[in-house]
């Protein structure tokens, strides 16, 4: 991979119906330098590996979760669950094009998640208020929607200085807006792919 990240998009598969059209407007996928996060890093072998999608509000990820995470047996360690809501909480702000870092973080565990079980976690920034930006997140069961967990957290923003280093080193979202703007438009209603 070349100086800085490079953005890339996912492609949706494309149907006649209208909730598919809107989905084909793809969701950026970051694909940052190799790093050691244990949530979204690549270097660490240990950790979740998570794929980050930013949509407009959002940040979402899908995943299951091997059986190496759980707490009791056969249930997902509530910390792994906590990571991964702090994770497309955080990145929730890079959507906006804002970073920060976590100064507080609550979750409320619903229902136990289950290793092995395909879940979907999603953030959003639902109050900014300059440096502090509040979020909310929840963890779902992919298959029947049931909300598992949710979480607020709070975040502090970043300086510009900062700001400038954290793009250069994972990622500039407005190249990365303009290559899913770009991958979307290449794929016709209703059409094959080309």
């Amino acid at each position: 991979m070349s100086d800085g990240a490079a953005a890339q998009a996912t492609q949706p598969a494309v149907t006649t119906d209208d909730s598919a059209r809107a989905k084909r407007h793809a969701a950026v996928v970051l694909k940052t330098e190799p790093h050691a996060c244990f949530g979204c890093g690549e270097l660490n072998q240990a950790g979740l590996h998570l794929e980050l999608h930013l949509e407009p509000g959002c940040c979402w990820t899908e995943l299951v979760i091997p059986d190496r995470f759980q707490g009791w047996e056969g249930v997902v360690h509530g910390g792994v669950l906590s990571t991964i809501l702090d994770e497309v909480m955080s990145w929730s702000l890079i959507e906006r094009d804002s970073w920060g870092v976590t100064a507080r973080l609550s979750v409320d565990f619903k229902q136990p998640v289950f290793v092995g079980r395909p879940v979907r976690a999603v953030g959003r920034v639902v109050d900014d208020r300059r440096r502090l930006v509040m979020t909310a997140g929840s963890i779902l069961d992919a298959e029947t929607g049931t909300e598992l967990a949710t979480a607020q957290a709070t975040f502090v923003t970043v300086n510009a200085a900062r700001k400038r280093e954290l793009e250069a080193r994972y990622g500039d979202l407005a190249t990365a807006r303009r290559s899913a703007a770009q991958a979307a438009a290449e794929i016709p209603v209703g059409g094959e792919q080309p």
